[in-house]
């Protein structure tokens, strides 16, 4: 079975392998390719930016440096655990899901993966077009509707372009954009350095535990928990022999590294100059660009932008294999190139119609955060309770040892999500008011929780204890009848 279109040199142009069993012929990767999606989806400047939002909790540098380091690694460490699965496995990971959900029930935590996939890569088109506008403006331009347009049409293109070529084309792509942007995103850093003023840094005072534990989530759900519904993606190509260990920590470290030093870096600059601070709730990338000779603008730009489209690239492949297990049946470039219509649909409303994205969309992230957070909680436990690797025909035969609706997985989902949106709240109240409905146990831990966000971390530990506990059984039923 051919599984991609060949060049004259042999190498793989467009992959048309979609949701099917990676054939053992092609499981060629090493643990240490996994470094390179992850590092660069996550080298981008936008974690500089990261470093304000921390701060807007409240917190002191040394407070928000603890929590950048402990949620940027836990996410990521999160994400390894979910990527053994496709070693195990040798299918996405909404495929391998079906093993925990079943084959049909699978589908309600795959519409929360969806969503929150095709949220994620509009939010980086969105800051990519708002960067270039906003650059074109510091070399002195006056960018209108046509330059945010072409900026539309450029991203979106490039985006859906790798993205519909696949796997091969898009880790040749981040081994190279890793150089690029870790290079402009450290000279970045030369050059600001300056900037940086230590009194006004340790002059900002600590914040209350639960602004620490708020932080912590936004985080969490901002790195590795953003990512962790796609972590098996690339690691089904890997061979069954790889060690767990080298996969874990090749996902954890590719996709901590980065964004741990620069939202750090980030906190320094924030706390340094409240402007600036201000000024990135608007344009998150842009905004840093102010701050920067003309000389370095448009290198800085174009970086940005590709760094931008990288993470985007990672998440709309991801989406359109999403797509396909939940019942389109159409072919993978079809399914990327569906979403990538529905990205560029969704740049466009925000930047020639909306008048403010980033508090609805932080909004949108810790409501879907609460539901992904249970499935991963429920998915880690499914894949570490397991003494044998998955049974992958099954994965696709309502009929088979996963059986068409695993019921006590959806009910740990669901009620892990009600008392989890009870113990979050919607901070974006007038930007976001379809979201006020959530919070409704915070009176029963106190209002000083409120921007905590325990709901994820709740969802998180629950689900994975009571399907530790609770699904135990079946899955031992599971690997005791015959292939």
């Amino acid at each position: 079975m051919t599984h991609s279109k060949s060049s004259a040199s042999g190498a793989p142009v467009v992959e048309t392998l979609g949701i099917d069993i990676v054939p053992e012929s092609e499981r060629t990767a090493k643990p240490s390719d996994l470094f390179w999606p992850w590092f660069a989806a996550n080298i981008s400047v936008f974690g500089i930016s990261y470093g304000s939002f921390v701060l807007w909790f409240g917190l002191s540098f040394w407070q928000g440096a603890l929590v950048t380091a402990l949620g940027v690694t836990f996410s990521f460490f999160l994400c390894g655990l979910i990527a053994v699965a496709g070693k195990r496995g040798s299918a996405p990971t909404m495929v391998l899901s079906r093993a925990a959900f079943g084959v049909q029930g699978q589908k309600v935590p795959g519409i929360v993966s969806w969503l929150t996939s095709i949220g994620w890569e509009t939010f980086l088109a969105i800051m990519a077009v708002l960067a270039t506008t906003t650059v074109i403006r510091e070399l002195g331009g006056n960018p209108g509707t046509a330059t945010s347009v072409i900026a539309t049409v450029i991203v979106a293109g490039l985006i859906v372009a790798a993205s519909v070529l696949g796997y091969h084309t898009i880790m040749k792509l981040q081994s190279v954009l890793t150089w690029l942007t870790g290079a402009v995103t450290l000279l970045y850093m030369v050059l600001t350095i300056p900037r940086i003023d230590w009194s006004a840094v340790q002059a900002i005072p600590a914040g209350s535990a639960g602004s620490v534990v708020g932080a912590l989530v936004m985080v969490m759900t901002g790195f590795g928990l953003g990512w962790i519904n796609i972590a098996a993606d690339w690691s089904r190509y890997q061979r069954r022999d790889t060690p767990d260990r080298s996969i874990i920590f090749w996902n954890t470290f590719g996709g901590a590294i980065a964004p741990t030093i620069l939202v750090i870096f980030g906190l320094l600059l924030a706390a340094s100059d409240e402007t600036l601070a201000e000024a990135i709730a608007d344009d998150p990338i842009g905004a840093l660009a102010v701050v920067l000779p003309t000389w370095v603008l448009v290198p800085f730009l174009i970086t940005a932008v590709l760094a931008l489209v990288s993470g985007a690239v990672l998440g709309i492949y991801s989406s359109g294999l999403t797509l396909l297990t939940l019942g389109i049946n159409i072919p993978r470039p079809a399914a990327a190139a569906i979403d990538g219509v529905i990205l560029t649909i969704g740049t466009i409303w925000v930047v020639f119609v909306s008048q403010s994205f980033l508090g609805p969309f932080q909004s949108f992230l810790i409501t879907l955060g609460v539901p992904l957070a249970s499935w991963a909680g429920i998915l880690i436990a499914d894949i570490f309770t397991r003494t044998k690797d998955y049974d992958e025909p099954p994965l696709y035969n309502s009929a088979g040892r996963y059986g068409a609706v695993d019921w006590i997985s959806i009910g740990i989902l669901v009620v892990s999500s009600v008392i989890g949106w009870g113990l979050v709240v919607n901070l974006f109240a007038e930007e976001a008011a379809w979201n006020n409905w959530q919070g409704y146990f915070l009176p029963l831990v106190g209002e000083h929780w409120a921007d905590a966000n325990l709901g994820v971390l709740v969802a998180l530990v629950l689900s994975f204890v009571a399907a530790w506990f609770a699904r135990r059984g079946r899955i031992r039923r599971q690997e005791e009848i015959a292939a």
